[in-house]
């Protein structure tokens, strides 16, 4: 018997029993849909936190406080201080710029408005010179005179201005930043989010000593460094080390380049997609052993079909080959659906959250899909294979 005429019987096979034929290959189709919508939504916040990343400036590091890998130590651990950025400042005058940032939720008024989820950041005049990706869209950040005149000034994020003063020039306007009042002189442009969850946008720019006084603090919580090249990084942190090694031991504070940052995400990233790949696999798993029990049901239904084939001279190869192609086609034809939907809901997510549909996911998918249709369409088709063509024909 001839390829050809294997896949005419089994197309054939498939199409006698629509409704089960169907259920059967709806199990592949969410179990392929699950993996390429779940590996795709992994793969793009990937992508996304990367370019975030690098947004940033492939010559920034930072240091942060708590031992090494604590990338998330500023949020959990407060040893740096004011004096450790003004000294690495002194450290690398021609080489590189230096921001400490004290980050902080506060309710923000103007007038009887009011934001209750905004930030308060409190940075140093060289704040725009560091995060490049900064840009003004009213007015000037504060200058190192003013930061060192004390004066209650404000530099509103995009979303800020947009709320109090639907993106007018507010410059002049005073505003609360807590309990105490400032007056706005600048408005960054929109920026965006870093990492999917710090909205850059939804913030306000203080001087870090006005916020460390309001906030009654002497801690900050992060340094944030900008190498005038890359090439002076490694010069910049060894510098900063033995700055931050005067006053500190090793196991005080980490620091962290925008690659190492990278990496660490992407690490995280990446196991993250083979998680939710590995659980998107079960379902496919569920959907084969459908497979396998849908087969050995049709089997059974087909007992004396086998046996009068048998008896008309088709072989025990024969038999084992066409159940076998009927599940390997009910598993490709699920998984070509699947394949196709989840690139579809991929799609759509993007435009909503983060998704990428990647390449190897999509062969990973078809590939599972067939394996599924191979190893459980094996036992039903030896099964139908080995059926005595006598006993077959007796089958009642």
């Amino acid at each position: 018997m001839d390829l050809r005429e294997l896949i005419t019987l089994s197309i054939h096979a498939i199409a006698v029993n629509k409704l089960r034929s169907f259920l059967t290959t709806l199990g592949i189709v969410i179990g392929v849909f699950s993996i390429i919508v779940l590996v795709s939504i992994g793969s793009g916040i990937n992508s996304y936190v990367t370019s975030q990343i690098s947004s940033l400036g492939s010559n920034i590091f930072e240091v942060l406080p708590g031992g090494e890998g604590n990338i998330f130590g500023g949020f959990l651990s407060t040893n740096l201080k004011l004096s450790d950025s003004k000294n690495i400042q002194r450290n690398l005058a021609g080489i590189g710029k230096v921001t400490p940032i004290l980050q902080q939720a506060a309710i923000i008024k103007y007038k009887n408005v009011k934001i209750k989820d905004a930030f308060v950041g409190g940075v140093s005049y060289e704040y725009p010179q560091v995060v490049t990706s900064l840009k003004m869209k009213y007015g000037n950040f504060f200058t190192k005179s003013q930061e060192a005149s004390g004066a209650p000034i404000v530099v509103l994020g995009y979303k800020i201005n947009e709320h109090f003063f639907k993106n007018r020039n507010p410059i002049g306007k005073r505003i609360y930043v807590g309990e105490k009042q400032y007056t706005v002189i600048a408005v960054a442009d929109k920026t965006g989010t870093v990492f999917g969850a710090f909205d850059r946008d939804n913030i306000v720019y203080i001087p870090v000593e006005l916020a460390q006084s309001q906030f009654g603090t002497s801690y900050i919580r992060q340094i944030v460094i900008s190498a005038d090249s890359k090439e002076l990084i490694p010069i910049a942190i060894k510098r900063v080390e033995t700055t931050l090694l005067k006053r500190l031991t090793k196991d005080d504070f980490t620091i962290e380049t925008a690659d190492s940052i990278s990496e660490t995400v992407s690490n995280v990233t990446n196991v993250l997609s083979l998680a939710l790949g590995g659980i998107a696999g079960i379902s496919l798993l569920v959907g084969g052993i459908g497979v396998a029990n849908i087969m050995l049901v049709s089997v059974t239904e087909r007992t004396r079909e086998i046996g009068l084939r048998k008896a008309l001279g088709a072989k025990r190869s024969d038999i084992l080959k066409q159940f076998l192609l009927e599940s390997i086609m009910i598993s490709v034809g699920g998984g070509l659906i699947g394949i196709a939907l989840g690139m579809a809901a991929s799609l759509i997510i993007a435009k909503i959250l983060v998704s990428q549909v990647t390449a190897w996911s999509i062969l990973i998918a078809f590939g599972f899909s067939v394996l599924v249709g191979v190893v459980f369409g094996m036992a039903p088709a030896i099964r139908a294979s080995k059926l005595n063509p006598i006993d077959a024909l007796r089958y009642e």
